[in-house]
């Protein structure tokens, strides 16, 4: 149990200072940190299949993309909102909105996952798939949104990249 709330507490720190840090670069490496909480996590939940999944696609592959295109975009820190935004009326409503259903939301969570447990759920939540049954159902049923989320990361790699170069070609003045 210890380390269920180690790692809580780091996934939650980590996740704050993503949001609270103004330096993109660390806002990412701190994002990073965030991922391997959550893969621990997974470990403690029995789900090792996820946490190396969490780990190699958005710890590895996801995360150093961002890290690229922040880098090359050349971003040193990010401009704070006019006050003007921050203090309307309309922004602490929506506020405050959020905060309600994220607290019912948490209630809701709370109290259904006492029925969690039954011994009938517990049993159909044991058999877990392996690691070629998962690989067979990815390449076969899913093989076509596989590819075109590739695509659509190699798309978003090329227009970054474009963007980049626009931005340098451009004179200062």
């Amino acid at each position: 149990m210890t380390l269920f709330y180690a790692f809580a507490a780091l996934a939650v720190a980590t996740s704050l200072l993503v949001v609270l840090q103004s330096n993109p670069v660390y806002s990412v490496l701190l994002l990073i940190g965030s991922f391997l909480a959550l893969a621990g996590l997974y470990v403690l939940l029995a789900a090792p299949f996820v946490a190396v999944i969490q780990i190699i696609v958005y710890a590895g592959a996801i995360m150093v993309l961002f890290l690229f295109v922040v880098m090359l975009l050349n971003a040193p820190k990010e401009d704070a909102a006019p006050p003007d935004i921050i203090e309307s009326s309309a922004t602490r409503v929506f506020g405050a909105a959020l905060a309600i259903v994220f607290v019912a939301e948490l209630v809701w969570a709370v109290t259904r996952s006492g029925a969690m447990n039954t011994p009938a759920l517990r049993s159909e939540r044991e058999t877990a798939w392996s690691v070629s049954e998962i690989g067979q159902i990815l390449f076969s049923q899913y093989a076509f949104a596989f590819e075109v989320t590739s695509v659509l990361i190699l798309v978003a790699m090329v227009g970054a990249i474009a963007l980049a170069a626009r931005h340098r070609a451009e004179p200062d003045g």
